[in-house]
């Protein structure tokens, strides 16, 4: 084809991804990126949020996908700039967040470069994406552009990965965009539900663990729906947090670790458990013995759109594989609630354990006590408002604290469980949700990893905050380095001054003074538009005895 006929692939690229939909694209350009640059230039729907890093822009990409259930797309070029996106490619294909990633490369028909720079993008994509392909005619774009939407969006979401080299982006083409498909996902197999709603019945203490593949908006009106019939206790995994509001009377807790607390003791008294959209992935909210259906131990049915992976801690008895919303609407249709269900003794560690969180809270300490920092986010931000955490112990305290009212407005991550990724996640929330108070809960180490998108987002006029919880150190490794008797060593450095580095980039900075000013610098942050970062001392010298003793002594009682 000569070079005049048609249209410019990088143009057909653009209109391919207007068709699908995208809104944003995030990244880092580079050379091999501008004949697609300067076609996205034209765009009249898509919009180029040029960040510091390529690792940040994936991580908004995800975090995109993950409010919205569309991907998020992410740009960068050749070499390191794709390597700098394996991270956030791994963050959202564990954690189930579509998102494409776009990235350069040298020319492949002809190059004068020699192998300089050259990586083999596609096959270092390939373990942690769903899709990933170099794009070798223009003529293909359209339905290679298509299939990576569809694989990323199609459950278990995650990431797909396109290579644009430079003379393909430059070719000129007759291809047009694919349209959509419309796609029903499949339903349940009403013998599967059947036996689900049976063993349910024989049980006596039946509970729900609602994982990371429930957080979907229909899902979470049907499992609230199945909850009001039928009475049956529910506990969450870190990423199912907020599936159901976590003030609802039934609520147990959520599965911040994966044994011994408050929660795992419910699930010990189980004789039934209904594990909704869990995925192996997930770090585990129960440890399964190899008992059930005729043994001992409780029965477990795993309800979700793909089967189980089997694992030495997870091995269902029974399965429903589907759409979980219909699933579980269906379960809701078929199910009397029966007069032999007790649930007192599971409904009494809930009580212990908010008693014991309400008793940690109050605590006024300074530096300031992790559970009381919880609780000030808590009181600060509306029932709709989002808390995007980064990776540490802090985590954990937030899990099992923090009372989430709506899906999605807790973000954490515990299938990679990658630091770094708060701040980015932060931002692309308050790109999707404007009119909600947004506040990123980062440690010293992990806010330091992509601190420089404060520059992303103070021009892009954002309204964050940001609240680092500072200790100098490595704080979550180095309480297992205590845990495991070592010496404390290796695992502490020193802080730029945070509120001077705030203001470096246009930012506000302010530095927590007592427990009291914790809760007045929050009120005034989250009502002020604009950029704001809190440096807040903390205090974790009592995480492992106050995440153990109590529900120990609360064991024996009960």
């Amino acid at each position: 084809m000569a070079h005049g006929e048609g249209k410019k692939a990088s143009d057909l690229f653009i209109e391919c991804l207007e068709d699908e939909g995208c809104e944003y694209i995030f990244g880092v350009p580079g050379e091999e990126n501008l004949d697609f640059l300067d076609s996205l230039s034209r765009s009249k729907k898509i919009k180029l949020v040029l960040t510091r890093h390529e690792q940040g822009a994936g991580f908004m990409a995800a975090t995109y996908g993950r409010h919205t259930g569309k991907t998020g797309v992410c740009i960068a070029t050749l070499g390191p700039g794709a390597t700098n996106f394996v991270t956030a490619a791994a963050y959202a294909t564990l954690g189930g967040m579509p998102m494409l990633m776009i990235t350069g490369q040298k020319p492949i028909k002809k190059s004068k470069q020699g192998r300089f720079q050259i990586l083999d993008v596609v096959s270092m994509m390939a373990p942690i994406t769903k899709f990933t392909h170099q794009m070798a005619s223009s003529d293909n774009i359209p339905s290679r552009l298509r299939e990576a939407y569809r694989l990323a969006e199609e459950e278990k979401p995650g990431a797909t990965h396109i290579e644009l080299p430079e003379d393909i982006a430059d070719e000129h083409t007759e291809a047009v965009p694919l349209k959509r498909s419309i796609v029903r996902r499949p339903t349940a197999d009403v013998k599967s539900i059947r036996q689900a709603v049976e063993a349910l019945q024989n049980a006596k203490n039946p509970v729900l663990v609602i994982g990371a593949g429930a957080n979907r908006t229909m899902t979470s009106k049907m499992l609230l729906e199945f909850v009001e019939k039928t009475g049956i206790p529910f506990i969450t995994t870190q990423l199912g947090k907020g599936v159901i509001d976590e003030r609802h009377p039934r609520f147990l807790g959520c599965a911040a670790l994966s044994s011994g607390d408050f929660c795992h003791r419910a699930i010990e008294s189980s004789d039934c458990i209904v594990n909704i959209g869990h995925d192996v992935i997930e770090k585990p909210p129960f440890f399964m013995r190899n008992e059930g259906l005729d043994g001992p131990g409780p029965v477990v049915i795993h309800m979700s759109t793909k089967t189980a992976e089997v694992d030495p801690v997870y091995f269902p008895h029974i399965e429903v594989i589907g759409d979980i919303a219909n699933a579980v609407w269906q379960m809701k249709e078929a199910i009397e609630p029966s007069s032999a269900w007790q649930f007192d003794h599971m409904l009494s560690y809930r009580k212990a354990e908010i008693e014991h969180t309400a008793k940690l809270a109050s605590d006024e300490r300074f530096p300031i006590f992790p559970p009381h920092a919880v609780q000030q986010v808590r009181d600060a931000l509306p029932d709709d408002g989002i808390v995007c955490l980064d990776n540490g112990v802090y985590k954990i305290w937030f899990a099992r604290g923090y009372t989430a009212c709506k899906p999605n407005t807790v973000l954490l991550d515990n299938a990679l469980a990658t630091m770094g990724a708060g701040l980015p996640s932060a931002m692309a929330s308050a790109m999707v949700y404007p009119d909600r108070k947004v506040i990123a809960v980062c440690g010293d180490g992990g806010f330091m990893m992509n601190s420089q998108e404060m520059e992303t987002a103070v021009r892009l006029g954002l309204n964050i905050t940001v609240l680092i919880l500072n200790d100098n150190s490595y704080g979550m490794i180095r309480w297992k380095q205590a845990n495991m008797g070592f010496e404390d060593w290796g695992l502490t450095y020193n802080n730029p001054d945070f509120v001077k580095y705030a203001e470096s980039y246009g930012a506000k900075g302010y530095r927590v003074e007592s427990a009291a000013h914790l809760k007045d610098l929050l009120a005034t942050c989250l009502n002020t538009p604009g950029v704001h970062l809190i440096d807040c001392p903390v205090d974790y010298s009592e995480n492992d005895q106050i995440l153990n003793k109590d529900i120990k002594a609360l064991s024996k009682a009960l």
